[in-house]
């Protein structure tokens, strides 16, 4: 895998993880509503999700996919309504008495992980790039061990470093209006988000 090979990798991917989607939406709600250590959890959830996919493909992903399909349909609709129960869930418990985050516990930040594992697992769209175009821009017939180590940093860099971006603007927000927003606000907004992400997941299930 060469230097333009990598660079066009890098390139197309780098968009492709920050355009507007369900994973970013993710990040955003749980960076906002439970703080920072949530939002990455779920960043490295995705980033996991998209590592499963590469490793997918390496092994022949189109007929893997088409053997698993009924298991691909599943998984968005149990992340689509586990992602709706979180978002109730946040809109049905009691707003704190400021905007003061509480740490995450550590079986929060797995349910994080794990939702955005799933997440990324039942996205049609990295279900297609996998498939279809990564097989396009990375010589599948000659990868080595070097190549997929590239692959696994590029893979990490740009969905893992984008999604990071949005974890620290998300809170940095919800910092800087700590004083003139209501201690609702950052829950509320993580509700909705979440309760979007579930209904869309499940209607393109």
């Amino acid at each position: 895998m060469g230097l333009a090979e990598s660079l066009t990798l890098l390139i197309v991917m780098l968009p492709l993880a920050a355009m507007p989607s369900a994973s970013v939406a993710l990040v955003v709600a749980r960076s906002a509503s439970a703080g920072r250590a949530s939002g990455a959890a779920a960043a490295s959830g995705i980033v996991a999700g998209d590592l499963l996919f590469i490793a997918m493909a390496l092994l022949g992903m189109s007929l893997l996919a088409g053997w698993l399909g009924t298991m691909f349909s599943l998984v968005k609709y149990i992340g689509g309504a586990y992602l709706i129960f979180l978002g109730i869930s946040l809109l049905r418990s009691k707003p704190l008495s400021t905007l003061q985050r509480r740490p995450a516990a550590t079986p929060s930040l797995l349910t994080d992980f794990f939702t955005g594992l799933a997440l990324t697992l039942g996205d049609i769209k990295a279900i297609l790039f996998y498939a279809s175009l990564f097989p396009m821009l990375v010589d599948m017939e000659h990868i080595t061990l070097t190549d997929t180590a590239l692959i696994t940093l590029i893979t990490t860099i740009t969905v893992g470093g984008v999604k990071m971006i949005y974890v620290l603007l998300a809170t940095h927000i919800v910092d800087r209006l700590r004083d003139g927003l209501s201690s609702d606000m950052p829950r509320k907004f993580g509700g909705v988000l979440m309760i979007g992400c579930g209904s869309a997941l499940i209607a393109k299930a």
